[in-house]
């Protein structure tokens, strides 16, 4: 029985040309080369199988090279390259830093750097996981680093950067590899199952490309095990996220339209077909969170090439985005990513997660409109409407409540709604039920005092949920009532007003229920003149208090006492 070579061995790159996604590395390490512009020392950083080992190995039998060709790649005829192709090569020496990290291992390495090659022109040392050398192997490295031998270059590799130290870096041309793009792991993974003789669906190839994360080692080897699943000779999409326990793409599609219908019902039933098929519902939310926010690339074309998917989902994704508008993908987006950090804490996990998708429903709902005033007589959806004969009493089914405030009661049963839900409805009737709806929201009168004592209040939310900074700039001035339930606020500069306005819905919605009027609306300004604010430290409050009376300040110098 032949040994089986695993694709990310058998299909490792061997020329600067055939590495996947690192085109900047590669071209400035061949530039090197061509000029004799070599360095002494590189330092190869980045995620796990993106290329760094691979490209030290190339760049190693590439400068040792006899007969370079005119892209400056290795022959792959020459006595050196022949070597090095069988691993037989003196002139290229590795070591593995995480076994290998002790004082004793880098004084043998010096040791050996003494010996100059005896085919080809550099020693090349490749120092594989180099964060993993203790603070006295980096000590007694840093001399021979700095001034090594004409003949000896080092390569370093490391996916933990910050862990080395910066007198090591600072000796090292330092090259940071990028995580491999999806198209680009599609594409390499479409060779090799042409190369291998396997028919590969592109849907499946772009699923393992993105399980990979970036890593193409990953890749190869999830490939693998698929082909090994399927039988060896077909690759189907079915097989692939079976195997690799990924939620097909039809039921984020589906969850989405559930969400835009607001089926509550529809919604339950398709969580619970995902617990029934064994998947985590916290990958469950966090591939919705990844839907949405494709959804959302889709509104504009310059976001669009950002969306990392096979060109037949692609025209899923565009055809489903215009269903949805980007306020309410931005805002199912927060409420997924708060559901996913809930979860974690959660003894009912399937409730938390079944609340945050019922809540989607409501987001993806058009929100009610007020409609002007018409001349005529008014079509309210609370009217019963007159029939022949006896007139029709009023339901005494329980309500929906659409704004989540429980003294405001909707016109619309649940009854009535789930028998009509797939009926279609004029625009005079949602524009009338709307008038309805905004009409009956409480607007009680409130005083500047109580204003001001749930504006406190919501500061003091902040506070509770780490929002410090947000805390600050609601705590700087007091604000202002104006006529018609308006608020005004003022603050210091641009960057509070920003602030402000990104969170300025949440303080709204606050303010509406706990004063119990929806007309209410918040104007944020910049102010021209400094604004004097309130003191808060010892010497600040002393402050204030010389300015309000002076003889405080007379009593200070005249005792000597120290504001400190």
């Amino acid at each position: 029985m032949e040994n089986f070579l695993v694709s990310a061995r058998k299909y490792r790159p061997v020329t600067f040309r055939s590495v996947v996604g690192q085109e900047t590395i590669t071209n400035t390490l061949k530039n090197s080369i061509r000029n004799n512009h070599l360095a002494q020392a590189f330092l190869f950083c980045g995620p796990r199988g993106v290329g760094k080992t691979t490209c030290a190995r190339i760049l190693a039998k590439t400068i040792n090279c006899l007969n370079l060709t005119e892209d400056t790649e290795p022959c792959n005829a020459c006595e050196s390259c022949l070597g090095f192709n069988q691993s037989a090569s003196f002139n290229i020496h590795e070591l593995d830093a995480a076994s290998n990290n002790s004082v004793d291992d880098i004084r043998a390495l010096i040791e050996q750097v003494r010996f100059a090659p005896q085919i080809g022109q550099y020693g090349v040392y490749i120092i594989d996981e180099v964060h993993m050398l203790s603070t006295q192997a980096f000590n007694a490295f840093l001399k021979t680093l700095e001034e090594p031998p004409r003949h000896a270059i080092f390569i370093l590799a490391t996916t933990e950067r910050h862990k080395i130290l910066p007198t090591i870096l600072s000796r090292c041309q330092v090259f940071t590899f990028n995580r491999i793009k999806v198209d680009d792991i599609s594409s390499h993974l479409e060779f090799v199952a042409k190369s291998e003789n396997i028919e590969a669906e592109t849907d499946a190839l772009h699923v393992i490309a993105q399980k990979a994360d970036g890593g193409l080692r990953d890749a190869l080897s999830m490939f693998d095990q698929i082909v090994s699943y399927s039988g060896g000779s077909m690759l189907t999409y079915k097989a692939a996220i079976e195997n690799l326990n990924v939620l097909d793409y039809d039921y984020y599609f589906r969850a989405t339209d559930t969400f835009i219908q607001g089926s509550y019902s529809d919604t339950l039933m398709l969580l619970n077909d995902v617990l029934t098929k064994g998947f985590d519902l916290g990958n469950f939310l966090s591939g919705l969170s990844e839907h949405f926010r494709n959804l959302l690339v889709c509104w504009d074309a310059v976001t669009l090439p950002l969306l990392e998917v096979s060109s037949n989902v692609k025209s899923r994704y565009q055809s489903q985005s215009q269903q949805s508008g980007p306020v309410s993908l931005i805002r199912g987006i927060d409420l997924l990513n708060q559901a996913e950090i809930s979860l974690k804490s959660a003894r009912n996990t399937r409730l938390t997660a079944e609340l945050a998708l019922l809540k989607l429903c409501g987001i993806f709902k058009p929100e009610p409109i007020a409609v002007p005033e018409k001349k005529g007589p008014e079509v309210s959806a609370a009217a019963p409407v007159p029939t022949a004969g006896k007139p029709e009493e009023p339901s005494k089914q329980p309500v929906i409540n659409l704004r989540g405030v429980s003294p405001v009661r909707s016109t619309v049963s649940i009854k009535k709604h789930l028998e009509k839900k797939d009926e279609p409805t004029s625009a005079a009737e949602n524009q009338a039920s709307s008038h309805s709806i905004t009409e009956q929201l409480p607007e009680e009168p409130f005083d500047l005092e109580m204003l001001q004592n749930q504006w406190h209040k919501y500061t003091e939310k902040l506070t509770v949920e780490g929002k410090f900074s947000l805390c600050g700039t609601l705590t700087i001035t007091q604000p202002q009532l104006l006529e018609g339930h308006q608020i005004s606020y003022m603050v210091q500069n641009e960057s509070q007003l920003r602030e402000l306005e990104s969170g300025k819905h949440d303080l709204t919605t606050f303010l509406q229920k706990q004063l119990r009027n929806f007309s209410i609306r918040i104007l944020l300004s910049k102010s021209e003149m400094p604004i004097k604010t309130r003191p808060y430290t010892a010497e600040e409050k002393l402050k204030a208090l010389e300015e309000q009376n002076p003889n405080v300040a007379f009593l200070r110098k005249k005792l000597g006492l120290n504001p400190g």
